[in-house]
């Protein structure tokens, strides 16, 4: 009986460290770098490199949008993608996605974006010169959802330029 309770207990400890280095590794910074050299390499553009000094930049502005969850740029000297999304627990990997996604709207020919539809997130994602990046994400104060960064350097989305 006593055994039964043991294996029980181990198994459900074994089951919940599963779960989280699950939820953990989505978050790595090998796994910012993965979604987006995976968006890369389709349009042939080379591989992004993480960088602590542009995540140290990430980390700090996520702190202080942690407070409010606002979608609001930072202003500084990198590029930028920000993401919030509220009734999951989204993870790195799903922003980058989220921005990959915008594709779609995407016409390299014209280099626009179809009407009425948003598609500078991916630009920057796959823009040729933007080879560092460095991303944080926190989980905004009074569970108002999760607010997600990455930074790029050198930045990207230069009006009239072509990402690749």
């Amino acid at each position: 009986m006593l055994g039964d309770k043991v294996v029980a207990l181990a198994f459900a400890f074994v089951m919940a460290l599963a779960i989280t280095n699950t939820c953990l590794a989505q978050n790595s910074p090998q796994d910012y770098v993965n979604a987006h050299n995976k968006a890369r390499s389709a349009v042939g553009v080379g591989p992004v490199t993480w960088d602590t000094t542009v995540q140290e930049y990430a980390q700090g502005y996520a702190n202080k949008r942690k407070g409010d969850c606002q979608l609001i740029h930072s202003g500084g000297k990198y590029g930028e993608n920000l993401f919030w999304g509220n009734g999951k627990d989204y993870s790195g990997v799903d922003a980058v996605n989220a921005w990959v996604d915008e594709k779609q709207y995407y016409n390299y020919n014209t280099n626009t974006c179809a009407s009425g539809k948003v598609c500078g997130h991916y630009t920057q994602v796959v823009w040729r010169s933007s080879t560092k990046i460095g991303c944080a994400r926190v989980v905004c104060d009074k569970n108002a959802g999760i607010f997600i960064i990455c930074n790029y350097s050198p930045p990207g989305n230069y009006v009239g330029e072509r990402p690749y």
